[in-house]
């Protein structure tokens, strides 16, 4: 049973944009585990968050080094979460997964979350 499936990734240049798109299946959107959270690896890197919005879209963060350059929004008529990632760099190249949880609350922690998509790759050439 596929619970998160991302798509929209690609390959762009650098300071060009993409949109992620990663859409939850019903029983994500009717349990607590509805916080969406982007996260990425790159090739020998750990898995770090990159964005996570609440279930109600009340809260959402990012981490620092994509501050101003990307941002989470989600449509729940939809099953839908968002990634507009702007100004991009070819260190934001890696796979980039979505992921539900949020048991513990507003968190860009990979350990809080629990259910994982298959990713979506993106590149970024200089």
């Amino acid at each position: 049973q596929v619970q998160l499936v991302e798509s929209g990734g690609g390959s762009v240049q650098a300071g060009g944009s993409l949109r992620l798109s990663c859409h939850y299946s019903a029983y994500i959107a009717r349990t607590r585990l509805n916080y969406i959270m982007w996260s990425r690896q790159a090739p020998g890197q750990e898995r770090e968050g990159v964005a996570a919005i609440s279930n109600r879209g009340t809260w959402s963060g990012v981490r620092d080094s994509v501050k101003g350059r990307f941002t989470i929004s989600r449509d729940n008529s939809k099953n839908t979460v968002f990634l507009e990632m702007n100004f991009l760099v070819p260190e934001d190249t890696a796979m980039y997964y979505c992921a539900a949880g949020g048991t513990n609350g507003e968190s860009l922690r990979v350990s809080d979350y629990n259910i994982w998509g298959q990713g979506t790759q993106v590149t970024v050439s200089s």
